[in-house]
């Protein structure tokens, strides 16, 4: 498993290697980075999938970038030049500048693997690969609302231009806008539509809609969005069917909400710290995963 993306660390340099976590920090290849929201939140919540179902930690790609491009820019050529070799079998790619002609250049280098990756984006990756025309090959988005009606705008190359029609109700509407992205080729073969209903669609149909437990107090909690991602990686390269991966990661990333009883003042890794007991609690029910 890989996991490639930014961090807003300001002169951060391309780093690679797999994420051990010491206190309350992530170490990779000698840094040290703190679980907060964002590409870090997502790869705490991978690492902790991974531990709870005995699996290797996963491989991460990071870089420091500010808003510049700079570590995005990184990020893209090294996987261009080296995805052959690296040969993962799952690539998560989070957040990244959207950068259009290299998110065609990196689907290109990925379909000369063998075998292919199951491909994964969030966040700036998620609007590249829509942008470039190669959302339908990747294998799962995780937008939200307001992101689904990005995907379901034809002309839109980036949600700062999203038609106000589609935008306006957004969190209303999902059903109308996954049906949109579908036939406008801006959706990955799986989406898992985070919101206040997480709804889980295969090929352009809904197969799942999860509702509880309802923790209103998490929307206002930076990564929360990101812990999904991370579960939805994990599962996926245990080899979990794409959909039941996505239904799995709704319901952990709920039941780890409504564990750490939150505020708006909680940080998300008090929530990922409730992920191994609500994966002992509940996975095996969920699942049938009873064993490592």
């Amino acid at each position: 498993m890989l996991i490639a993306g930014t961090v807003p660390v300001t002169d951060m340099p391309l780093i690679f290697g797999r994420v051990e976590k010491e206190g309350k920090k992530l170490r990779v290849d000698g840094h040290y980075l703190p679980c907060t929201q964002g590409t870090m939140a997502m790869v705490s919540a991978a690492l902790a999938t991974t531990c709870h179902l005995g699996l290797e930690p996963p491989r991460v790609l990071l870089a420091g970038d500010i808003g510049t491009g700079k570590g995005s820019r990184l990020i893209y050529q090294y996987l261009i030049e080296h995805i052959e070799e690296l040969a993962p079998r799952v690539l998560a790619l989070h957040y990244c500048l959207p950068i259009v002609t290299l998110m065609q250049k990196l689907y290109t280098a990925v379909e000369k693997c063998h075998p292919r990756p199951m491909l994964i984006a969030d966040a700036g990756s998620m609007y590249a690969a829509k942008a470039a025309g190669v959302a339908p090959h990747f294998d799962i988005f995780t937008p939200d609302p307001s992101e689904m009606a990005f995907l379901a705008d034809p002309e839109a190359v980036h949600p700062a231009y999203i038609s106000r029609h589609l935008f306006e109700d957004a969190f209303a509407r999902v059903p109308e806008l996954i049906k949109r992205a579908y036939a406008n080729g801006g959706a990955a073969k799986c989406l898992l539509v985070k919101g206040a209903v997480d709804y889980i669609v295969k090929d352009g149909v809904i197969v799942d809609e999860i509702k509880e437990p309802d923790v209103p107090q998490m929307e206002c909690i930076g990564g929360t969005g990101d812990t999904i991602t991370g579960m939805v990686t994990a599962f996926t390269y245990a080899e979990l069917e794409l959909e039941q991966a996505a239904s799995i990661s709704a319901k952990a990333n709920r039941a780890a909400g409504q564990r750490a009883n939150p505020t708006p003042a909680t940080s998300v890794a008090e929530i990922i710290d409730q992920l191994p007991g609500v994966f002992r609690e509940n996975l095996c029910s969920w699942s049938g995963i009873c064993t490592r």
